[in-house]
């Protein structure tokens, strides 16, 4: 399905079965987490897997070319279901005295549906793109594009470092009835999030060329694809805080908002594609529209979400401070500067440097004194 120009050949039929480690190591890892261990979660995730899936990889190359890698990704996600379940069992203990109760799991996954369902969504938007894609450009294509893709991935990851943060603080003001103040975390911490995302996507986006070109020439054609994904990273922010609230106040409604956002990026993807094959454009600029398309409909999601919360909560959900576009403003200017430079200067010296003065700027003029303090060590 996402692939539908490629083949499946050798052990690809078996990968699904991967999916089995993949959620018995997330239901173990959400079991510490209750517990306040995080640590665990960086161990497997961040550690275990990815040495494993590296070190597998070498290997395994040596045993087959083709069916290697899929090997050695079966491993490493082994490897990070032992490394969550070895901690859950020192935790919890064995299992004992459990018994099936399907009525209640059923419930329990019916209260449950709407967020799961939401959290599909934001998964299948990013899924969707390389499904259209692969239906009208060649296999190279999309590999350019899953490229540029992992890339655009790093300031992804960033939204969810902040749900412990605001988890809490929402469920304990929801008990209180303190509206407004739901209303100002979820500004305040869209803003770090949208802040921190725009600062990535201009150090990425600038030398795009430089940073594709590490993959190798053949991928440079990608630059334009990554700036847009970027661009959908940093404008999702404010639907992905919005939604944290949305969940516990109106989960169904917030699901609607996501299906329709879904609806919209598979109509835009098909539609950009179709215009630019009449404008005669080649596949690259296609892979471009169909980031594009992914960036509008997140943009959408961001702006009906927003809007929706602050009906709800009676007060206004807004991350965006005006001090971003003087902060884009500079650090867009040195990193125009740094394109003039070689290419390895580009990314050693260009990246520090695009980086560095954007957040001075929004350190020295965009963070409130609320920001600053919740920054700073406390005795």
């Amino acid at each position: 399905i996402m692939f539908p120009n490629s083949e499946i050949n050798g052990l690809d039929r078996f990968l699904p079965l991967v999916i089995f480690t993949i959620v018995g190591a997330d239901i173990a890892l959400a079991a510490l987490a209750y517990r306040y261990d995080i640590a665990s979660t960086v161990r497997a995730r961040s550690i275990v897997e990815p040495w494993t899936i590296s070190i597998a990889a070498f290997l395994f190359s040596y045993y087959s070319l083709r069916d290697g890698l899929i090997i050695s990704y079966v491993v490493s996600m082994v490897a990070a279901l032992l490394a969550s379940l070895w901690p859950l069992f020192k935790s919890y203990g064995l299992p004992h005295g459990w018994r099936p109760e399907p009525l209640k799991i059923a419930r329990m996954a019916g209260r449950n549906m709407p967020l799961a369902a939401a959290d599909a969504a934001e998964w299948g938007s990013r899924r969707l793109d390389l499904a259209i894609l692969g239906l009208f450009a060649s296999p190279a294509i999309v590999g350019i594009y899953y490229i540029a893709q992992q890339v655009a991935s790093l300031p992804q990851k960033l939204k969810t470092s902040f749900d412990p943060i605001l988890g809490p603080v929402i469920t304990r003001n929801l008990e209180a009835g303190n509206m407004k103040a739901i209303a100002s975390q979820v500004s305040q911490v869209g803003f770090w999030i949208i802040a921190a995302q725009i600062g990535i996507a201009l150090a990425l986006a600038i030398p795009g060329e430089a940073v594709m070109g590490l993959v190798g020439p053949n991928f440079v054609g990608g630059t334009g694809a990554l700036a847009f994904l970027l661009a959908a990273e940093a404008v999702a922010a404010t639907a992905v805080v919005s939604e944290s609230a949305l969940v516990y106040i109106a989960r169904h409604r917030n699901l609607l908002i996501s299906l329709s956002m879904l609806l919209l990026q598979a109509a835009l993807s098909v539609a950009f594609i179709q215009i630019c094959m009449l404008l005669g454009w080649g596949p690259l600029f296609q892979a471009a529209a169909v980031a594009a398309a992914l960036m509008v409909a997140l943009a959408y999601a961001s702006i009906v979400k927003a809007i929706f919360l602050s009906k709800l909560l009676e007060a206004p959900v807004n991350g965006w401070r005006w001090t971003l576009l003087l902060a884009v403003g500079v650090a867009s200017g040195i990193g125009y500067l740094a394109t003039y430079l070689p290419e390895w200067a580009e990314l050693i010296v260009g990246i520090p440097m695009i980086l560095g003065s954007y957040a001075w700027i929004i350190w020295r003029w965009g963070f409130g004194p609320e920001d600053r303090k919740l920054f700073k060590m406390k005795d």
